[in-house]
């Protein structure tokens, strides 16, 4: 633990562990907690911050909910990028989404765009310009994201785990 009692660090892996108050209730979080307890969560829709949790973009606030179990109204974004980055995950806030006109300016706009979607192999996606809204095993799971977010795609489809499965050639 550092002079401050703020936090201790644990070197197996990236095994982090940090004591935080939010919400006035003290917590001794782990990365590994974190991302054991996302692994199967849907990120909901995305404003001004994110975190990278199992290289999916989650809100701050999203995290800090769901691994403490406090309402959302007892800490605010701040805090919760805090506690994230703290914990070792990268926290950044979103650029403006890629212009439509601009993916259409030349071959390294679709080299960028396969690079974005490379994450997100053999899951069903659904994307508005250039930006992933929401990845999922099933297809199912991506229309009732859209539905319980209000949100509206321009494409969702399955991005291919390689050049056959692209193709839709029989392997040979």
């Amino acid at each position: 633990m550092n002079e401050r009692g703020r936090s201790r660090w644990y070197a197996p892996g990236s095994m982090t562990q940090v004591q935080a108050t939010i919400g006035h209730r003290a917590f001794d979080l782990r990365t590994a907690d974190v991302e054991r307890t996302l692994r199967d969560v849907l990120p909901e829709p995305l404003h001004d911050h994110y975190v990278v949790i199992n290289r999916r973009r989650f809100p701050p606030k999203q995290v800090v909910s769901l691994i403490t179990g406090l309402d959302r109204a007892d800490f605010n974004t701040h805090q919760a990028r805090q506690v994230l980055r703290r914990l070792g995950f990268i926290v950044s806030r979103r650029t403006a989404p890629l212009d439509p006109a601009d993916a259409k300016a030349g071959p390294g706009a679709r080299a960028s765009e396969a690079d974005a979607l490379r994450p997100f192999v053999g899951q069903w996606v659904a994307q508005r310009g250039s930006e992933v809204l929401v990845a999922a095993k099933r297809p199912q799971d991506v229309l009732a994201w859209l539905e319980r977010h209000n949100q509206q795609a321009d494409a969702m489809f399955r991005v291919p785990v390689d050049e056959t499965d692209a193709s839709g050639m029989a392997p040979g």
